[in-house]
């Protein structure tokens, strides 16, 4: 029988401190590196949830070592082998991340995973690949599963890329590109959604001594080691939106904990987004992130194409807020964990707002509220935008709301406890 979870009803403000775990990105783009790199890595506090470890399982299958130390991971690489198997889940981080790197293993190495990942695209990562010279067997689907037949090395060099569904395709490339015989000139062939991960994606390779030069086409990685890197892995700043949303909803403040002051995340929008919503921000002598509602919920028009994966927790809002909103240059959420775009539509109708699917977004106009049972598209999003919603709307139910394991396996334990309510731990 599916779980089914009551998201609690909280009508009163609440006043909250909360701490969250490491990145997700931040984390998978770790354990690529230090896969990659000359010598051992330690990374501290990284993400410990279901695609982070199926990523280092995934590296593991290729002969890397990764052991657990307390909360830290240490990274051992090994020459790269096949056969593998990789199971990626239904994270778009394996799909376009593993490939490049199994491209440099000895031997051939199939991906595959949940249902839902053989509709996630992934033809233009597939394109390059074999316009570097790798052999890979997808049937011509662009899509998994596919066999990747590593020969040991990537002759790299100049390839252009259609990186228009998603920026994982690029940081696949450039995560890898360091590694390859002439290294990369990646040139892209149209835009790039989400481009601040691909941000997130150069400054992180740096850190690791590779030199990565922007240039009026693309990027561009010189050949070379990649440095051994020890690392603390910062909170995972995406996942803080329904925590700092909470504060919006009810009234109430929020504070998390531990906010970094310059960051590559394109979670650290919040800031600038919350705001535009009615919201007082401020940080805090200890380094937290404040976050107050104002007395109303301010409607949104935002154009939220670097920030896609925080539109399920904002469209939350824009359904309780006071006037319209207006979301835009999203499309590409119609090829995430689930059709993004379809799933709010559903949820948000569901609960009394009108939705119109824009050709790039949404609009959203709040409409009398009411309770209801809600799918979690097997998507964390989705599950964490139904708790916002749920703190305004008394019956609001979750199907399948272990979602969520995908990057935070706790997270009803944590919004308990911001609630004040029994069972949660802060």
């Amino acid at each position: 029988m599916t779980d089914v979870w009551s998201a609690p009803h909280h009508p009163s403000p609440v006043d909250a401190v909360a701490t969250l775990p490491g990145s997700k990105s931040l984390t998978a783009r770790a354990l690529v590196l230090a896969a990659l790199a000359d010598g051992p890595s330690r990374l501290v506090r990284p993400l410990r949830a279901r695609d982070t470890d199926l990523m280092a399982g995934a590296l593991r299958a290729l002969g890397v070592r990764i052991d657990d130390d307390g909360e830290d991971a240490v990274v051992t690489p090994g020459p790269l082998r096949g056969p593998a198997a990789v199971d990626a889940g239904l994270a778009g981080t394996i799909l376009r991340f593993l490939p490049p790197v199994a491209a440099l293993a000895d031997g051939p190495v199939r991906l595959d995973g949940d249902p839902r990942l053989h509709e996630r695209p992934n033809a233009g990562l597939i394109a390059a690949l074999r316009a570097l010279g790798v052999e890979v067997d997808d049937a011509g689907r662009g899509r998994a599963p596919f066999t990747v037949h590593g020969t040991g090395r990537v002759r790299g060099g100049a390839v252009t890329v259609d990186a228009s569904e998603s920026s994982q395709i690029v940081s696949g490339l450039l995560l890898a590109a360091a590694r390859f015989d002439d290294g990369l000139d990646l040139a892209l062939a149209g835009g790039v959604p989400s481009l601040p991960h691909v941000d997130m994606t150069v400054t992180t390779l740096r850190e690791h001594g590779v030199a990565v030069v922007a240039t009026d086409r693309g990027w561009r990685v010189s050949p070379a080691p990649i440095g051994a890197v020890d690392r603390v892995v910062e909170p995972d700043l995406s996942n803080a939106a329904p925590f700092l949303a909470a504060a919006l909803v009810t009234g109430g403040t929020v504070t998390v904990r531990d906010w970094p002051e310059l960051t590559t995340q394109p979670g650290a929008q919040l800031d600038r987004l919350l705001p535009e919503m009615g919201a007082d921000v401020s940080r805090t002598p200890d380094g937290g992130l404040r976050v107050s509602g104002g007395s109303t919920l301010q409607p949104l028009v935002a154009d939220l194409g670097e920030v896609g994966e925080l539109t399920p927790v904002l469209a939350a809002l824009c359904a309780l807020a006071d006037g319209t909103s207006r979301l835009t240059g999203i499309a590409h959420l119609r090829g995430h964990e689930t059709d993004r775009l379809q799933a709010l539509d559903e949820v948000l109708t569901a609960v009394g707002a009108r939705v119109r699917q824009l050709p790039d977004g949404l609009e959203i106009e709040p409409g009398p509220r009411r309770p209801a049972v809600l799918g979690s598209y097997a998507d964390h999003r989705m599950v964490m935008a139904a708790a916002v919603l749920g703190l305004a709307i008394d019956g609001v139910r979750v199907a399948d709301p272990g979602a969520v394991t995908k990057t935070l396996p706790d997270f009803r334990e944590r919004w308990a406890a911001l609630l004040g309510e029994r069972g949660g731990a802060r």
